[in-house]
Order: C-alpha cells, then sequence, then structure tokens
C-alpha cells in the first residue's frame, strides 16, 4: 500500500508512520518539518497546509490517506491530493454536543460547524466545532473514507501531559499517600496510541468505511491508577472538595489530569469501543501502557507534563485529612 500520511513527526501520525513502516507499506510523510524529523524509511515532502499542497504529491497514485489536521482550510487543501485514494481522518469525540451523553456515530448530537479556521490558543472551545467541519469536508469530497473520533489518547511521546502526571508521579511512589481525584468508581476511557494508530493502519489496508468512537473499555479510575502502581496508598478525595479548593480538572498546571467532574463530563468517560473493537481495534493492556510510558518519561526528562506539583498535592492531603 502507498499511504500518503499529512503529518509523521509527533506522537499519533509517527506512530501511524511506523506501524505502517512495519507493515511493509510504503510511506510518504508531508509536514512543515518543524517539530520533529519523520521515521527512518519514510519519504519527507515538505508542505505548510497553509497553502495548496505541492505538485509532486499529486503525482503518486496514494491508495490511503491518514489525515490528523485540526483546521478546516487545512483539510479542504488535502482532500484533492489523492482522488482515489481510501482517506481516513483523526476527529475527536469533542464534536459531540452534550459532554454528559455517552452516545456515539449516528445518535450522539454534533456541534455545529466551524469552517473558518481559528486559533485553539486564543479559542480552545472551536476545537471540536473546527474537528466537525473537517469531517463534513471529508465526507463530502472524498469518494471513500472513514472518520475515527478519538478520546484521551496516552503513551509514550503523549504531548499533552496527562496521563504523563500518572505515570510520572507513580513511577516514584514509596510509603507516602497520592492523592486519587473523584471515587473509586468513577470510569474511566484512554487509548494507547500505538493501538490506534496500528488500527488506522488496519483501516486504510482494508478501505472499511463508517464513523468510528475510538476508545478504550471503560474502567474504574481505582483500577486505571493500579495499574500504574499496584501497591500505592490512594486517598480518594471527593469533587465538591477538590473543586471549593480551585482545583481543576483534566489539564492545566492547577489541574488532577483525568479526573472530570460528574456529571456533566459523564459521556466524555463512557462512549462504546465495541464497534471500534469489532472493526479490528486491538487494545493492550493498562500496565503495558503505563510501564512503556515511565520508561519515556525517565529517558526523556524535559518531556511536557501537566497538573499540580508534589507541594500542591501535600496541601490537597493535608486539607482533607482535617476536614474529614
Amino acid at each position: 500500500m502507498r499511504l500518503l500520511v499529512l503529518g509523521g513527526s509527533v506522537f499519533l501520525s509517527r506512530e501511524v508512520v511506523l506501524a505502517a513502516l512495519a507493515r511493509g507499506h510504503e510511506v510518504t510523510c508531508a509536514t512543515r518539518g518543524v517539530t520533529g524529523s519523520v521515521p527512518d524509511g519514510a519519504r519527507y515532502v515538505r508542505w505548510d497546509r497553509s497553502a495548496p499542497p505541492p505538485d509532486v504529491l499529486e503525482q503518486i497514485p496514494y491508495d490511503a490517506v491518514v489525515d490528523v489536521a485540526r483546521l478546516p482550510g487545512h483539510v479542504r487543501h488535502a482532500v484533492g491530493v489523492a482522488p482515489a485514494a481510501h482517506y481516513v481522518f483523526v476527529s475527536t469525540i469533542n464534536v459531540y454536543a452534550d459532554d454528559a451523553s455517552p452516545d456515539g456515530p449516528g445518535v450522539g448530537v454534533l456541534r455545529e460547524p466551524l469552517t473558518e479556521d481559528a486559533d485553539l490558543g486564543l479559542d480552545p472551545e472551536s476545537y471540536g466545532s473546527m474537528k466537525v467541519a473537517c469531517e463534513e469536508l471529508v465526507g463530502r469530497e472524498t469518494s471513500s473514507s472513514t472518520i475515527v473520533r478519538p478520546g484521551l489518547i496516552v503513551g509514550p511521546g503523549d504531548p499533552s501531559g496527562r496521563f504523563g502526571y500518572w505515570a510520572r508521579r507513580l513511577d516514584v511512589v514509596g510509603a507516602e499517600k497520592v492523592l486519587a481525584p473523584g471515587a473509586p468508581t468513577d470510569g474511566m476511557q484512554v487509548i494507547d496510541v500505538r493501538d490506534l494508530a496500528a488500527w488506522i493502519v488496519l483501516l486504510a489496508e482494508e478501505r472499511r468505511t463508517g464513523v468510528f468512537d475510538a476508545v478504550g473499555e471503560q474502567t474504574p479510575m481505582a483500577e486505571l491508577l493500579a495499574a500504574g502502581a499496584p501497591h500505592a496508598r490512594f486517598i480518594w478525595v471527593d469533587q465538591e472538595f477538590l473543586e471549593a479548593e480551585g482545583v481543576a480538572p483534566w489539564s492545566g498546571p492547577t489541574s488532577i489530569p483525568l479526573w472530570l467532574p460528574r456529571p456533566q463530563y459523564d459521556g466524555m468517560r463512557a462512549h462504546d469501543p465495541a464497534p471500534a473493537i469489532a472493526a479490528g481495534l486491538r487494545l493492550r493492556p493498562l500496565s503495558d501502557t503505563f510501564a512503556d510510558t515511565m520508561a519515556w518519561l525517565r529517558s526523556t526528562p524535559d518531556a511536557f507534563v501537566t497538573g499540580i506539583d508534589a507541594e500542591r498535592e501535600r496541601e490537597l492531603l493535608e486539607a482533607w485529612a482535617q476536614a474529614g
């Protein structure tokens, strides 16, 4: 298979390239080349996607395209590059308008599409709406396509730092207590970047059409965290206390990552992985994802990790003990 990956140097798109090369495919990466190099064995073509594609891309008869773009303008320039190719577009579960609902493809209500490119640094809330517009472009302008809507993608190389917070925290856990947010039974879903990448390559190979939520099995937070440190002393701190203390959910320097307030975000942790699994998605154990992420963090001391620091964690645990 001749595969065109729009990207190829960072996280998911890089793992797609590695998975495709491992399966013997011929891979071209089209990217600006400013965030890193593409894997050895892949062909590199420079393309700033704010401009139309270079002629060289349109001279190769690609069998499939994988696109992880966030901006409709980038997708608009890309959908005509390989008219006969199967187009796999990586979207997001953030396209759903109701974060409290787990309804997926064909049932869940989508956000209103935002067809103009927005600056996500200034307007992060536009992310889901722009992805809806990207999906519409792919559906309208390509002859064969798959839309993949991942939840939280984790694993080695994760630039978001959310799962990295827990991998780093639990890698050094000793006898001290570990603050765990919410209730032990609260569910969460993550998907290892390597599992997602391998499945995307499979979708391209099979030219499978459709729309899929790309999520892992829903796992209680107690079980998820124990996969990183089975013998840790977790102290479960309830949502109301964390909110009163000004702790942010999900991501950021004042946050406890992976914590999502209930019930307003219950849908984001409960999408159905069954259709994706039936279409070939294979999920590795969470313990393997933790172990590999921990190893990556040890070898990459400057890797970005978000969330509260150790001092803030101690303060919160002391305040929780006093309140109880």
